[in-house]
């Protein structure tokens, strides 16, 4: 499939990447209890969830006043180390680790580059062809769509039949209703599409496409809104999908991402099921009814 190239015109704005990293730190201190990082809890009642500021700042080595400003989102001049021994502090992942950095020492750029347009290179469209009997897509920033497979389409949905601006997995996941029918496992979907933005939105606190996005899922979407309040983030990776796929029934799927190394804002994205498993016979079937199963698919194209 030929990828769309982006064609929504461009909102104002960006996300306040003070705001963001102030928060970012405070929920993860909030999910910290005195006994998981050896300190003593004397059971006197803590106004606070979590952490104290102090206590935190102790565990990381730097004075109250200094940790107290990172938190109110001034990261300015803080050095590597030092978030480096607050990331420790804290226990963040090697995601939330990365995503600190992001928010506080934020790539500077002489002036505001202009949002381009994601292409998928044409042989690597070839590539999504070559991968036949296997589901396989390209996702850009923002979980954009860009490309993808005969077989993915028999999966997920023609996704050719959508506007480009809706070709978005976040807009998939919390705007059209087939899409939980399509995920057994509905809720951990969601919690990995919000976390996989919000990954995004530290790397590009500027990006205007991805704060109207946010803001349109937030008025949209309870659901979304409760989830982008936790500030989890987490990097694109591997694993097992549920899928409730209207003609052949539940197939249980594994997954691999695999970042593209010209383009590190592009993820190749496969699905394979066990060889000898009903699931890997109904993604036979489907494979073998060809176009007649991409346009029953999920339904979720044409709904």
């Amino acid at each position: 499939m030929d990828e769309q190239p982006e064609t929504v015109p461009e909102p104002a704005g960006g996300l306040d990447r003070r705001a963001e990293l102030s928060e970012f730190l405070r929920t993860r201190r909030a999910r910290l209890k005195p006994e998981d990082v050896g300190l003593p809890d004397f059971g006197r009642h803590r106004r606070v969830p979590g952490l104290r500021r102090e206590e935190l700042a102790q565990l990381a080595g730097v004075s109250v006043a200094y940790y107290t400003r990172l938190e109110q989102g001034n990261g300015r001049n803080v050095s590597a180390e030092v978030l480096d021994s607050i990331a420790r502090a804290l226990r963040l992942t090697d995601a939330e680790h990365a995503h600190l950095m992001h928010l506080a020492k934020p790539k500077q750029h002489k002036k505001k580059q202009a949002v381009r347009t994601q292409q998928v290179r044409g042989p690597l469209r070839q590539l999504l062809d070559m991968m036949d009997g296997f589901p396989a897509y390209v996702s850009g920033r923002r979980s954009d769509i860009l490309a993808w497979n005969r077989m993915a389409a028999a999966v997920f949905g023609d996704w050719s039949e959508l506007p480009p601006q809706d070709r978005n997995w976040a807009r998939l996941v919390f705007l059209r209703p087939e899409y939980r029918d399509l995920y057994v496992e509905w809720d951990q979907k969601a919690s990995d599409m919000v976390s996989y933005l919000r990954m995004d939105a530290g790397c590009h606190p500027d990006d205007p496409r991805l704060s109207a996005l946010v803001g349109e899922l937030s008025v949209k979407s309870e659901e979304f809104r409760q989830l982008w309040a936790t500030h989890d983030v987490k990097e694109k990776g591997y694993g097992v999908k549920r899928i409730r796929h209207p003609l052949v029934g539940e197939m249980t799927l594994n997954f691999e991402s695999f970042r593209l190394p010209d383009d590190s804002e592009q993820t190749l994205i496969t699905y394979h099921a066990e060889p000898g498993s009903p699931s890997a016979e109904a993604l036979r079937l489907l494979a073998s009814w060809g176009a007649d199963a991409t346009r029953a698919g999920t339904g979720a194209s044409s709904r």
